[in-house]
């Protein structure tokens, strides 16, 4: 039984410059704290907590004072870095880059426009990333999570449209083609009604042609991402579309010998935020599984 690790799988480099950071702070011997979970990925989150990284929650951040706090990759609404100032917590900035210039393109529209323009944010509820970019406008954007939540928005108004970085692009399409169906039904032009941003990213959205490619050519796949990894689960959706024996798995422990009982080839990839060295140690993993039954 061959088993193959998928090229592109592993961090992205906004993930692998918070790691980074991270890492260097811990080799102080100060106390440095991490603001929500450093990646949605449990096995790296343990790994830099036995380093010494303390993860906190908003709650127990406002009650810092003189500390160093990580800000991980998803970044933060303008509130966040208010409470830094006022109680002299140094920030530790790994924000994405990309993530930063959204939050910048977001606020310079808001400022512009003020409510006479709409701002749709599409995007998972509460999702650390999608926080940060409601937190842009004061509170006053329109979150779309899916299809339905389209009926939120004023079709006799003007809107302008920023997508969360790791959702698919193709979902995207469809909520940006319902919007126009929208503007079209009470008589607007929508091209002339709805600013699209283009902003996810594409180190996210070209891993997918890719990963359908991988996909096809293996008799297994075994993908592996953290429960709460929503990239995790939009690139999951794309391995399980293409290959039916496609399994997701956090952790070493989940796999299952018989799923490979008739496999020649077994793929392995993983999301944006899976660390290398555990998709390595899951393919190991596979490899003492013996060989395929007669």
């Amino acid at each position: 039984m061959k088993v193959k690790i998928e090229r592109y799988s592993g961090f992205c480099f906004g993930v692998e410059n918070a790691i980074r950071l991270t890492e260097e702070a811990l080799k102080s011997e100060e106390e440095i704290f991490c603001l929500g979970h450093i990646v949605h990925n449990e096995a790296e989150v343990k790994r830099l907590e036995d380093l010494g990284l303390k993860t906190i929650n908003h709650d127990e951040f406002r009650t810092l004072r003189n500390s160093k706090v990580v800000i991980r990759a998803h970044g933060e609404p303008p509130e966040t870095y208010a409470i830094a100032r006022e109680n002299n917590i140094e920030i530790i900035e790994a924000t994405c880059p990309i993530v930063k210039k959204i939050h910048k393109k977001i606020r310079k529209h808001y400022e512009k426009t003020g409510t006479e323009v709409q701002n749709l944010i599409y995007g998972k509820k509460e999702h650390a990333e999608v926080v940060g970019l409601l937190g842009q406008t004061e509170g006053n954007s329109i979150l779309i999570s899916g299809l339905e939540d389209v009926i939120q928005i004023n079709f006799n108004k003007p809107a302008e449209i920023f997508s969360q970085t790791t959702k698919s692009r193709g979902k995207y399409a469809e909520v940006i083609n319902e919007i126009k169906k929208g503007y079209e039904k009470e008589g607007h032009d929508p091209e002339k009604m709805l600013e699209v941003n283009n902003t996810i990213c594409g180190q996210v959205a070209n891993r997918e042609p890719g990963l359908k490619k991988f996909c096809s050519e293996h008799d297994v796949i075994v993908f592996v991402s953290g429960k709460n990894s929503s990239n995790g689960r939009m690139l999951y959706g794309v391995c399980s579309k293409i290959n039916t024996a496609a399994y997701f798995i956090s952790d070493i422990s989940e796999i299952e010998e018989s799923w490979f009982d008739h496999a020649s080839t077994v793929g392995v990839c993983g999301a944006t935020s899976t660390p290398r060295w555990l998709i390595k140690k899951v393919a190991g993993r596979i490899e003492m599984i013996p060989g395929k039954k007669k």
